[in-house]
Protein backbone atom coordinates (compact mmCIF):
# COMPACT_ATOMS: atom_id res chain seq x y z
CA UNK A 1 0.00 0.00 0.00
CA UNK A 2 1.55 3.21 -1.01
CA UNK A 3 2.28 5.85 2.10
CA UNK A 4 0.80 8.96 1.64
CA UNK A 5 -0.06 12.33 3.54
CA UNK A 6 -3.63 12.85 4.01
CA UNK A 7 -2.24 16.37 4.82
CA UNK A 8 -1.11 16.93 1.08
CA UNK A 9 -4.39 16.46 -1.40
CA UNK A 10 -3.82 17.59 -4.68
CA UNK A 11 -7.48 18.66 -4.31
CA UNK A 12 -10.11 18.80 -1.87
CA UNK A 13 -13.93 18.24 -2.63
CA UNK A 14 -16.93 17.96 -1.28
CA UNK A 15 -17.36 14.01 -1.36
CA UNK A 16 -13.50 13.31 -2.10
CA UNK A 17 -10.33 14.74 -2.12
CA UNK A 18 -7.39 13.92 -4.69
CA UNK A 19 -3.93 12.68 -3.79
CA UNK A 20 -0.93 11.83 -5.49
CA UNK A 21 -0.39 7.81 -5.91
CA UNK A 22 1.90 6.05 -8.68
CA UNK A 23 4.05 7.88 -11.03
CA UNK A 24 1.02 9.12 -13.59
CA UNK A 25 -1.54 8.04 -11.10
CA UNK A 26 -4.14 9.77 -8.69
CA UNK A 27 -6.36 8.60 -5.69
CA UNK A 28 -9.55 9.60 -5.35
CA UNK A 29 -10.00 9.09 -1.64
CA UNK A 30 -13.77 9.52 -0.67
CA UNK A 31 -15.33 10.72 2.88
CA UNK A 32 -16.87 8.48 4.96
CA UNK A 33 -20.15 9.05 4.37
CA UNK A 34 -19.96 8.63 0.33
CA UNK A 35 -22.11 5.11 -0.32
CA UNK A 36 -19.65 2.73 -1.23
CA UNK A 37 -22.49 1.69 -3.69
CA UNK A 38 -21.94 5.00 -5.54
CA UNK A 39 -18.33 4.59 -5.36
CA UNK A 40 -18.77 1.65 -7.56
CA UNK A 41 -21.13 3.19 -10.10
CA UNK A 42 -18.33 6.00 -10.31
CA UNK A 43 -15.47 3.10 -11.29
CA UNK A 44 -18.03 1.42 -13.66
CA UNK A 45 -18.77 4.70 -15.33
CA UNK A 46 -15.01 6.19 -15.73
CA UNK A 47 -14.15 2.54 -17.15
CA UNK A 48 -17.18 2.65 -19.65
CA UNK A 49 -16.62 6.60 -20.75
CA UNK A 50 -12.95 5.98 -21.41
CA UNK A 51 -13.59 2.58 -23.36
CA UNK A 52 -15.84 4.75 -25.67
CA UNK A 53 -13.12 7.63 -26.89
CA UNK A 54 -14.23 10.17 -24.45
CA UNK A 55 -11.59 11.64 -23.68
CA UNK A 56 -11.48 11.71 -19.91
CA UNK A 57 -9.70 9.72 -17.50
CA UNK A 58 -9.26 6.04 -17.06
CA UNK A 59 -9.99 4.36 -13.05
CA UNK A 60 -6.87 2.25 -12.53
CA UNK A 61 -7.90 -1.30 -10.73
CA UNK A 62 -10.27 -2.02 -8.14
CA UNK A 63 -11.74 0.05 -4.76
CA UNK A 64 -8.88 0.41 -2.42
CA UNK A 65 -8.90 1.93 1.51
CA UNK A 66 -6.62 3.97 2.63
CA UNK A 67 -6.62 5.21 6.50
CA UNK A 68 -10.52 3.14 6.18
CA UNK A 69 -11.78 5.62 3.88
CA UNK A 70 -12.70 4.26 0.21
CA UNK A 71 -10.68 5.25 -2.88
CA UNK A 72 -10.19 5.04 -6.80
CA UNK A 73 -6.85 5.09 -8.56
CA UNK A 74 -7.12 7.36 -11.60
CA UNK A 75 -5.08 8.08 -14.22
CA UNK A 76 -3.27 10.81 -13.68
CA UNK A 77 -4.50 14.23 -15.53
CA UNK A 78 -1.66 17.05 -15.08
CA UNK A 79 -3.97 20.44 -15.83
CA UNK A 80 -6.50 23.38 -14.40
CA UNK A 81 -9.89 23.24 -15.27
CA UNK A 82 -11.46 25.78 -17.26
CA UNK A 83 -12.90 27.72 -14.72
CA UNK A 84 -9.68 28.49 -12.86
CA UNK A 85 -8.42 29.54 -16.22
CA UNK A 86 -10.69 31.59 -18.22
CA UNK A 87 -11.67 33.99 -15.92
CA UNK A 88 -7.88 35.31 -15.81
CA UNK A 89 -7.98 35.20 -19.74
CA UNK A 90 -11.04 36.97 -20.71
CA UNK A 91 -9.83 38.15 -23.72
CA UNK A 92 -9.73 34.53 -24.78
CA UNK A 93 -13.76 33.61 -23.76
CA UNK A 94 -14.81 32.89 -27.36
CA UNK A 95 -11.87 30.05 -27.38
CA UNK A 96 -12.68 28.93 -24.12
CA UNK A 97 -16.62 28.59 -25.15
CA UNK A 98 -16.00 27.25 -28.66
CA UNK A 99 -13.66 24.32 -27.40
CA UNK A 100 -16.10 23.93 -24.35
CA UNK A 101 -18.11 23.21 -27.23
CA UNK A 102 -16.62 21.11 -28.89
CA UNK A 103 -15.89 18.93 -26.03
CA UNK A 104 -19.48 18.46 -25.09
CA UNK A 105 -20.03 18.03 -29.05
CA UNK A 106 -17.72 15.28 -29.50
CA UNK A 107 -18.70 13.10 -26.46
CA UNK A 108 -22.31 13.27 -27.84
CA UNK A 109 -21.37 11.31 -30.71
CA UNK A 110 -20.62 8.26 -28.39
CA UNK A 111 -23.24 6.03 -27.68
CA UNK A 112 -23.42 4.35 -23.67
CA UNK A 113 -23.88 0.72 -23.81
CA UNK A 114 -22.67 0.74 -20.43
CA UNK A 115 -25.01 -0.61 -17.40
CA UNK A 116 -25.99 3.46 -16.56
CA UNK A 117 -29.41 5.46 -15.44
CA UNK A 118 -31.32 6.63 -18.34
CA UNK A 119 -31.46 10.38 -18.09
CA UNK A 120 -35.40 10.09 -18.48
CA UNK A 121 -35.53 8.02 -15.27
CA UNK A 122 -33.56 10.30 -13.00
CA UNK A 123 -35.86 13.46 -14.61
CA UNK A 124 -38.74 11.22 -13.55
CA UNK A 125 -37.03 10.85 -10.11
CA UNK A 126 -35.97 14.11 -8.97
CA UNK A 127 -39.26 15.70 -10.05
CA UNK A 128 -41.76 13.23 -8.33
CA UNK A 129 -39.62 14.08 -5.22
CA UNK A 130 -38.98 18.01 -5.58
CA UNK A 131 -41.32 19.27 -2.26
CA UNK A 132 -41.28 22.87 -3.12
CA UNK A 133 -43.49 22.64 -6.61
CA UNK A 134 -47.39 22.39 -6.61
CA UNK A 135 -48.60 19.11 -8.12
CA UNK A 136 -50.33 21.01 -10.72
CA UNK A 137 -46.57 21.92 -11.76
CA UNK A 138 -44.94 19.04 -11.34
CA UNK A 139 -47.92 17.41 -13.60
CA UNK A 140 -47.07 19.42 -16.36
CA UNK A 141 -43.49 19.15 -15.96
CA UNK A 142 -44.10 15.05 -16.16
CA UNK A 143 -46.60 15.44 -19.13
CA UNK A 144 -43.51 17.82 -20.86
CA UNK A 145 -41.01 15.20 -20.06
CA UNK A 146 -43.10 12.29 -21.60
CA UNK A 147 -43.31 14.21 -24.69
CA UNK A 148 -39.82 14.51 -25.56
CA UNK A 149 -37.78 11.83 -27.30
CA UNK A 150 -35.18 9.49 -25.49
CA UNK A 151 -31.17 9.19 -26.27
CA UNK A 152 -28.56 6.41 -26.26
CA UNK A 153 -25.85 8.94 -25.79
CA UNK A 154 -23.54 9.49 -23.47
CA UNK A 155 -24.94 12.86 -21.07
CA UNK A 156 -22.21 13.80 -18.69
CA UNK A 157 -25.45 15.50 -16.11
CA UNK A 158 -22.88 17.89 -14.93
CA UNK A 159 -21.14 19.73 -17.69
CA UNK A 160 -19.23 22.72 -16.87
CA UNK A 161 -16.02 24.34 -17.11
CA UNK A 162 -14.52 23.21 -13.29
CA UNK A 163 -14.94 19.65 -14.64
CA UNK A 164 -13.35 20.12 -18.05
CA UNK A 165 -8.97 20.29 -17.23
CA UNK A 166 -7.38 22.07 -19.55
CA UNK A 167 -3.65 20.51 -20.59
CA UNK A 168 -0.57 20.64 -23.24
CA UNK A 169 -2.41 17.81 -24.70
CA UNK A 170 -5.68 19.34 -25.03
CA UNK A 171 -8.62 19.28 -22.22
CA UNK A 172 -9.66 16.24 -20.46
CA UNK A 173 -13.70 15.85 -18.65
CA UNK A 174 -13.43 14.62 -15.48
CA UNK A 175 -16.59 13.69 -12.50
CA UNK A 176 -18.32 11.73 -14.13
CA UNK A 177 -20.69 10.75 -11.35
CA UNK A 178 -23.97 12.24 -12.51
CA UNK A 179 -23.99 10.85 -16.09
CA UNK A 180 -26.53 8.55 -18.01
CA UNK A 181 -27.41 7.51 -21.38
CA UNK A 182 -29.85 10.22 -22.89
CA UNK A 183 -30.94 12.97 -24.85
CA UNK A 184 -27.97 15.51 -25.88
CA UNK A 185 -29.87 18.27 -25.71
CA UNK A 186 -31.35 17.68 -22.09
CA UNK A 187 -27.32 17.69 -21.35
CA UNK A 188 -27.27 21.38 -23.07
CA UNK A 189 -29.87 22.63 -21.39
CA UNK A 190 -28.20 21.83 -17.82
CA UNK A 191 -24.96 23.89 -18.75
CA UNK A 192 -27.33 26.57 -19.41
CA UNK A 193 -28.91 25.76 -16.21
CA UNK A 194 -25.95 25.81 -14.33
CA UNK A 195 -23.90 28.98 -15.48
CA UNK A 196 -27.19 31.28 -15.50
CA UNK A 197 -28.43 30.09 -12.31
CA UNK A 198 -24.77 30.95 -10.74
CA UNK A 199 -25.22 34.57 -12.52
CA UNK A 200 -29.49 35.32 -11.11
CA UNK A 201 -29.19 33.59 -8.23
CA UNK A 202 -26.18 35.52 -6.62
CA UNK A 203 -23.97 32.72 -6.40
CA UNK A 204 -21.45 35.10 -8.74
CA UNK A 205 -21.92 39.00 -7.25
CA UNK A 206 -18.71 39.77 -9.89
CA UNK A 207 -20.36 42.08 -12.45
CA UNK A 208 -17.57 41.35 -14.42
CA UNK A 209 -17.26 37.83 -13.80
CA UNK A 210 -21.53 37.63 -14.50
CA UNK A 211 -20.92 39.31 -18.00
CA UNK A 212 -18.46 36.95 -18.56
CA UNK A 213 -20.33 33.61 -17.81
CA UNK A 214 -23.57 35.26 -20.72
CA UNK A 215 -21.10 35.85 -23.11
CA UNK A 216 -19.40 32.72 -22.30
CA UNK A 217 -22.64 30.97 -22.65
CA UNK A 218 -24.23 32.29 -25.54
CA UNK A 219 -20.52 31.37 -27.48
CA UNK A 220 -21.17 27.71 -26.22
CA UNK A 221 -24.72 27.40 -27.17
CA UNK A 222 -23.45 29.41 -31.19
CA UNK A 223 -21.22 26.67 -31.37
CA UNK A 224 -22.88 23.62 -30.36
CA UNK A 225 -25.19 24.20 -32.69
CA UNK A 226 -23.17 24.77 -35.42
CA UNK A 227 -21.47 21.35 -34.75
CA UNK A 228 -25.02 19.27 -34.48
CA UNK A 229 -27.44 22.16 -36.11
CA UNK A 230 -30.70 21.54 -35.40
CA UNK A 231 -32.78 20.91 -31.96
CA UNK A 232 -32.60 24.43 -30.68
CA UNK A 233 -36.15 24.58 -30.20
CA UNK A 234 -36.36 21.27 -28.19
CA UNK A 235 -33.28 22.64 -26.44
CA UNK A 236 -35.85 25.10 -25.07
CA UNK A 237 -38.36 23.01 -24.37
CA UNK A 238 -35.96 20.69 -21.87
CA UNK A 239 -35.04 23.69 -20.18
CA UNK A 240 -38.00 23.57 -17.35
CA UNK A 241 -37.32 19.89 -16.87
CA UNK A 242 -33.77 20.46 -16.30
CA UNK A 243 -34.60 23.28 -13.49
CA UNK A 244 -37.48 21.47 -11.48
CA UNK A 245 -34.94 18.35 -11.54
CA UNK A 246 -31.80 20.66 -10.14
CA UNK A 247 -34.55 21.93 -7.04
CA UNK A 248 -33.64 18.14 -5.93
CA UNK A 249 -29.99 18.89 -5.64
CA UNK A 250 -31.12 21.24 -2.35
CA UNK A 251 -29.43 24.86 -3.13
CA UNK A 252 -31.37 27.00 -1.35
CA UNK A 253 -30.30 29.91 -3.23
CA UNK A 254 -31.04 28.69 -6.35
CA UNK A 255 -34.49 27.55 -5.44
CA UNK A 256 -36.44 30.47 -6.53
CA UNK A 257 -34.93 31.09 -9.50
CA UNK A 258 -35.14 26.88 -10.31
CA UNK A 259 -38.91 27.48 -9.69
CA UNK A 260 -39.48 30.25 -12.25
CA UNK A 261 -37.73 28.51 -14.84
CA UNK A 262 -39.68 25.53 -14.19
CA UNK A 263 -43.07 27.71 -14.19
CA UNK A 264 -41.96 28.39 -18.50
CA UNK A 265 -43.32 25.06 -19.39
CA UNK A 266 -46.65 26.62 -19.10
CA UNK A 267 -45.45 29.57 -21.39
CA UNK A 268 -44.00 27.26 -24.08
CA UNK A 269 -47.36 25.35 -24.59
Amino acid sequence: MNKISLDTPLARGRTADVFEWEPGQALKLFHNWFPLRDIEFEQRIGRAVHASGVNAPDVIGEIVQVDSRNGLIYERIDGRSMLEIAPHQPWKVFTFAKRFATLHAQMHEHVFTAEVPTQRSKFEYRIQHVDVISESLRAALLERLASLPDGERICHGDFHPANVLVTRQGEAVIDWIDASRGNPLADVARVTIILIGAVESGQIRNPFEKVFIRVFLSAYLKQYFRLRPGGEDEYQRWLPIVAAARLSEGIKELDTWLIQQANLVYAQK
